[in-house]
């Protein structure tokens, strides 16, 4: 296995202004991925995703950090640092938006896991964990957008 990236495609039948929205704007993005996010869509800018389990109430919080915001083309963050201060290795994601007919290819690319600096085990289970994760969600991102574009 080879861990050094994860990648994802989804085509959507919306425009690339219509996702870009969706992918950068904590509003949109608490519809199909974390069940909270704050952060300011700025180049920059720290922030936070929150996920809650359904079944105990527990919440898990992680940082973010805002790297590049370029719509309706591209928006980047950081995030899973290895320090609290947001200056340590971390993964980097990218949302690239790319129109196609009369919607947009939607590339999520995922890297920096050999970098985090994790125990082998660690680098396997923290990557598969994403791969399936980056799986359940980009289909969400999906269907959030069908839904979003059907409402309007």
């Amino acid at each position: 296995m080879e861990q050094g990236s994860i990648e994802r495609d989804i085509h959507v039948d919306a425009s690339p202004e219509v996702v870009f929205e969706v992918v950068s704007q904590p509003e949109h993005m608490r519809e199909w991925w974390p069940d909270d996010a704050r952060f300011e869509p700025v180049a920059g800018a720290p922030g936070e995703l929150v996920w809650r389990n359904g079944e105990t109430g527990e919440t898990t919080t992680v940082a973010l950090a805002v790297v590049e915001v370029d719509p309706p083309k591209r928006f980047s963050f950081r995030w899973c640092f290895t320090d609290a201060d947001r200056s340590g290795q971390s993964l980097f994601v990218t949302f690239d938006l790319v129109p196609s007919g009369a919607g947009t290819l939607v590339r999520m690319t995922e890297t920096g896991f050999r970098e985090m600096g994790w125990e082998i085990a660690v680098l396997e289970e923290q990557y598969r964990d994403h791969e399936t994760g980056w799986d359940h969600y980009i289909r969400r991102l999906g269907t959030y957008v069908a839904r979003l574009v059907a409402t309007s």
